[in-house]
């Protein structure tokens, strides 16, 4: 088996979400891309949620505050999704219903 060695770690510079893509402008240039599917709370989180995020690490790893998600652009370059149980998804989703229903 071969191993992935990169030249460069992949930094982000820019971040866009799209309702069917995550999109990471690197750096160098390259601008890699994910089915937003892989990544539920991102597939369900308002437009305001999916624009306020954060560069961690200095670019190498993406975190969006209101979702608690965060993602490491090597891991999105080597096509992982997300590994969020569907009982943590559910819950999550659950506490999002109780406070948009909470006066």
């Amino acid at each position: 088996m071969t191993a992935l060695v990169l030249e460069h770690d992949p930094i982000a510079d820019i971040v866009e979400v799209t309702d069917e893509h995550i999109k990471i402008h690197l750096i160098d240039g390259r601008i890699i891309s994910a089915p937003l599917e892989w990544y539920p709370r991102l597939a369900h989180a308002t437009l305001s949620e999916r624009h306020h995020y954060e560069l961690l690490g200095h670019g190498s790893a993406i975190g969006w505050p209101d979702l608690d998600e965060h993602l490491s652009v090597e891991s999105i370059l080597a096509g992982r999704s997300s590994g969020e149980s569907q009982h943590s998804l559910q819950r999550w989703l659950a506490s999002r219903q109780n406070s948009a229903n909470s006066p």
